[in-house]
This record gives structure tokens, C-alpha cells and sequence, in this order.
């Protein structure tokens, strides 16, 4: 087969959509949709949500299916890559040890391949993004949540059960914040959106009780007078507009994670670190302030010589990694 004309058909499963696309050998996405995701709903109708996002690519672009490798998908999480099954995701409650791959492959009548959303996501930029050219790959997305992945030569690393790369739930600060997961002061619960948001809202609460004149920050403007609204992109919007304490609060974000990477690189030592999602985006100005602090974290001598990097996929990042995992099947065993 010539690969030139081959495609992937990616699907990105999330708590309130799915979403399809044609991404080709070279990590272009030609087509994509998407629809609702009933997470709450019977586990067929979950399945049924992602047949009609196969089906509608299929609609629109029917001679693509003669040149499929196969269909790639990323869900949330605990999921087993090795044999496709969705275990018990929170974000999925419909699903519990649901067989998606073999219902896909059963369906279609073509290879499913089904694996995390950040494992997939790091294959993609190993391959085709930000990666390329490194041979050890660390990915970190950065939004609501952290998830990373970890691609060693090209292939993913799962660990003995298929759970390897939680790089979220590292703990850096035993006494800090509980996390989702139980645990507490993951960097998760430290520098995800939700986190940013939350340490903003303590910092205006603290200046108004000591009548430090911080409460007339900006971040009460864009947040219509109430600071219990203040989110992620508010502390953005002000942190853009020269806030000090939305940069106070960005500042300490890149110092949380400057700890957090001086111990994946001690663990790991990638050759890359790759930073995707809304947070990383946010954060991208102080990626010199993360790279200046790491010598205090990290026993690594050359720890400062890394690269940190924003990944090439934004919010197509679920799809072109599904696709990955097809594209690169052999190089994911």
C-alpha cells in the first residue's frame, strides 16, 4: 500500500463529545466531526455515539475507507490497551469493562486500536510534532486535568498492566491540596486550570483581609465584580492586561511545575519535554523561569540543557493521536 494515500481514522471519546477525522501518513487532518456523548447514558448508547462519528466520516469521505490502516481511538481512562477494553473511567460512567475496540472491530470490519488520551497524544508529537527528532519523548497536556505520555524510540511505554505515564498524580507537596484521585498536592491539583483558578481566589480573598489593595485586581473586573467567578482564562485575560497577581499566580504555576519536571528528568532524563493544552499555552512565557529552576531540582547536571516545547496539536491533538496509534502499530507493541 502506497502510505502516501493512507489514512487513520481518529476518534476522540470525552465526557461530552466524540469526535472522528481522516489524518494521513503524515499527521495532516483532512476531514473531522463530531457529536454528543451521552457519558451518563446505557453503555450502547455510548457505543452508538461513536458509530455515528465513524459513520459521518465515512458519509463525507467514503473513498477514504478502501485506504483505512485502520481506526485509532483515545477515551478517558483506566482503560487496558492491550486488549481495548474501557475499565472504569469517571468520565465515562457508561462504560465499565466495555470491549471498544473488539465492538469497533466487530462493526466495521476494520484493526481498532484504543489507548488514553495522553499516551496518544505524545505518540502523535513523537511522530509528527513537536517531537520529531527526539528520540525520548515526555508529553504533559495541561487543561482541566495534567495527563502526560511517555514514547521511548517511537513507542509507547504502558508499564507491566497498561497504567504507566500517570504523570499527574506525582506528588510534589505531601501537605498540599487533595486531588481528584485521592491523593494530595499532585502537580494536578496544582497547576491544572482548575488549580490556577483556585489559588487566584485565595490570593484575592488573603490581599482583601490584610487591605493589601490587591482585591482591586483585575481579575474582580473581568470576573463581573465576583471573584468566586474567576477561572483559568480570566487569570490569562489579566495576567495579558499586566495584573500582578494573576502573574504572581503564573509565576508560582511555573515554579510548581519546574519542581515537578527536575523530578521527571531525574526518573526519565527524556531528550524532550512537550507541553500541549490550554494551560501550556498559558504558561508558555515562563518556560525560561521553569528551565532557570530546575538546577534547584533536579540532580541531573545537564538538567537545563532540555528542551521544553509547545506541542503542535492543539485541539485536534485527541484526534491526530488516535491516528498515531494506527499509523504506528507496530511501533506501539
Amino acid at each position: 500500500m502506497d502510505t502516501a494515500h493512507t489514512f487513520a481514522l481518529g476518534v476522540d471519546i470525552g465526557g461530552t463529545k466524540v469526535a472522528a477525522g481522516l489524518v494521513d501518513a503524515e499527521g495532516a487532518i483532512h476531514f473531522q466531526t463530531r457529536v454528543a456523548m451521552p457519558a451518563h447514558g446505557s453503555a450502547a448508547e455510548g457505543f452508538g455515539a461513536v458509530q455515528s462519528a465513524i459513520e459521518a466520516v465515512f458519509a463525507a469521505r467514503p473513498e477514504a475507507r478502501s485506504s483505512l490502516t485502520g481506526i485509532g481511538i483515545c477515551a478517558p481512562g483506566p482503560l487496558d490497551p492491550l486488549t481495548g477494553v474501557i475499565l472504569n473511567p469517571p468520565n465515562v460512567p457508561c462504560w465499565q469493562n466495555f470491549p471498544l475496540a473488539a465492538e469497533v472491530q466487530r462493526v466495521f470490519g476494520l484493526t481498532a486500536r484504543v489507548d488514553n488520551d495522553g499516551n496518544a497524544a505524545a505518540l502523535a508529537e513523537a511522530i509528527w510534532g513537536a517531537g520529531v527528532g527526539y528520540r525520548n519523548v515526555f508529553y504533559a497536556t495541561l487543561g482541566t486535568g495534567i495527563g502526560t505520555g511517555i514514547v521511548f524510540d517511537r513507542k509507547i511505554y504502558h508499564g507491566r498492566t497498561g497504567s504507566a505515564a500517570e504523570g499527574g498524580h506525582v506528588t510534589i507537596d505531601y501537605n498540599g491540596p487533595k486531588c481528584g484521585c485521592g491523593k494530595r498536592g499532585c502537580i494536578e491539583a496544582l497547576c491544572s486550570g482548575p488549580a490556577i483558578a483556585r489559588r487566584a481566589k485565595e490570593r484575592l480573598a488573603a490581599s482583601h483581609r490584610v487591605g493589601s489593595g490587591q482585591a482591586e485586581s483585575k481579575l474582580i473586573a473581568l470576573a463581573g465584580g465576583n471573584a468566586d467567578d474567576v477561572t483559568a482564562e480570566i487569570v490569562a485575560e489579566a495576567f495579558r492586561q499586566a495584573d500582578l497577581l494573576a502573574t504572581d499566580v503564573l509565576r508560582e504555576t511555573a515554579d510548581f511545575l519546574a519542581i515537578w519536571a527536575g523530578n521527571i528528568i531525574d526518573l526519565l532524563e527524556p531528550d524532550v519535554f512537550v507541553f500541549g493544552g490550554g494551560v501550556a499555552q498559558l504558561t508558555s512565557g515562563f518556560f525560561g523561569r521553569i528551565r532557570e529552576q530546575l538546577p534547584k531540582w533536579c540532580v541531573n547536571q545537564r538538567c537545563a540543557e532540555m528542551p521544553i516545547v509547545l506541542a503542535k496539536y492543539g485541539a485536534d491533538a485527541g484526534i491526530a493521536g488516535a491516528a498515531a496509534l494506527c499509523h504506528s502499530s507496530k511501533l506501539t507493541t
